[in-house]
């Protein structure tokens, strides 16, 4: 799985009530081998590839206070996350990770900064950027296929409860990964991190490993 922020799973349970929730980064490729050997097709500047990418590893507690003090906005750590998309995930080293973008990310990440700035703060996800799978209902313009192509196109009319708790929390939801198609259900001999929608995700810490 690619996990987003690292944050101790004693302070999710206690600030939030989403445990259990595995969320998603756009710094999906922070690991020092595929780095090194991809750095000159990604990118050396801290906003987009290498290791020198100027999220890697930040917490989400990190990521309130840097917002807190004026430092990041919403806006400029989502905008971080989808050039970190687009130069890691679709460019570069192609991880393939993320099958669809959400068109309203940005404008998401306007309204938790103007609740920021009135003084409305949802609680430790407010503002923050995360990333579900496919498979999980989403009630705007995005697709939900769990991968599949024989459900290209579906979309539906509201959010999964799961998404509904993440959008009242504050949370702003940057897109949606790829997975084994179906979550794997379609086979006991089927390809980790494959689907035809989205294709084949890749490692980023190793290009030809398992992508789990």
């Amino acid at each position: 799985k690619i996990n987003l922020f690292k944050m101790k799973r004693r302070n999710f349970i206690k600030n939030s009530s989403l445990a259990g929730l595995t969320i998603a980064a756009a710094s999906v490729a922070s690991c020092n081998p595929f780095v090194k050997e991809k750095k000159e097709e990604v990118g050396k500047t801290p906003h987009t590839g290498g290791d020198d990418f100027v999220l890697n590893e930040i917490t989400i507690d990190e990521l309130q206070k840097k917002m807190q003090s004026g430092e990041y906005t919403s806006r400029s750590i989502t905008q971080l996350y989808l050039d970190r998309i687009d130069a890691i995930d679709k460019k570069g080293p192609a991880i393939n990770a993320v099958i669809e973008i959400n068109a309203d990310a940005l404008s998401i990440a306007d309204k938790m900064d103007s609740e920021r700035k009135a003084g409305k703060i949802r609680g430790p996800l407010h503002g923050i950027p995360v990333l579900i799978k496919d498979n999980i209902d989403t009630g705007d313009s995005m697709m939900t296929t769990a991968g599949a192509l024989a459900l290209d196109g579906h979309k539906v009319t509201k959010d999964a409860f799961i998404l509904k708790q993440l959008r009242e929390s504050g949370a702003v939801l940057l897109g949606k990964t790829n997975l084994s198609e179906w979550a794997n259900f379609r086979s006991t001999r089927s390809t980790s991190g494959w689907s035809s929608r989205g294709g084949q995700t890749t490692n980023p810490c190793g290009l030809d490993r398992n992508p789990d």
